[in-house]
């Protein structure tokens, strides 16, 4: 006697008896790239204003200095190119404090990071740890040039383990 098959075949299975999960994304291959292009762009940027930012820090809070652009000494009337000045302020009349600067370009580019991590995120479908790893990449010194390299890999190898996933359209 002949032994029918069941009309649904079971799920694919890892050879220990459990069954493998079929890996999904948020966006096609294409929307992905782009996204982990950014995110890789931004990782650099904000990492290296992070570095920029530390070095400020040290300046100003261990030697008492500002980077200063232009302007005039106050106390000689001697024009000022680029260099450091005493953390006051009044020192240097007119010019650029390149040390707020870098805070402020710092703080605005550590938002536009936190969204290429949030979309980069929102396409893998990964679980909310990951994500907060992603964010401290900006907060913590290089660590987002180590942080951009693991997940870049991590996109890489999941994106050609699960080929069929991305074809969403």
């Amino acid at each position: 006697m002949i032994e029918p098959k069941p009309a649904v075949q079971p799920p694919p299975s890892n050879g220990n008896g459990s069954a493998v999960k079929k890996r999904r994304f948020g966006g096609t291959e294409a929307q992905i790239r782009s996204a982990l292009k950014f995110y890789k762009v931004l990782a650099y940027l904000t990492g290296t204003m992070l570095l920029l930012l530390c070095a400020e820090l040290i300046a100003r809070y261990a030697f008492g200095q500002y980077l200063f652009a232009g302007g005039t000494n106050a106390v000689t009337g001697q024009p000022f190119g680029l260099g450091f000045a005493d953390a006051e302020p009044t020192g240097v009349v007119g010019g650029v404090n390149i040390s707020v600067t870098v805070l402020i370009v710092h703080g605005w580019m550590y938002v536009v990071y936190l969204v290429s991590n949030f979309r980069l995120w929102s396409l893998m479908r990964w679980p909310f740890t990951k994500l907060v790893l992603l964010a401290l990449g900006g907060v913590i010194p290089f660590l987002s040039f180590i942080v951009e390299k693991k997940f870049h890999a991590e996109v890489d190898s999941e994106l050609a383990a699960n080929p069929q996933a991305p074809q969403r359209y």
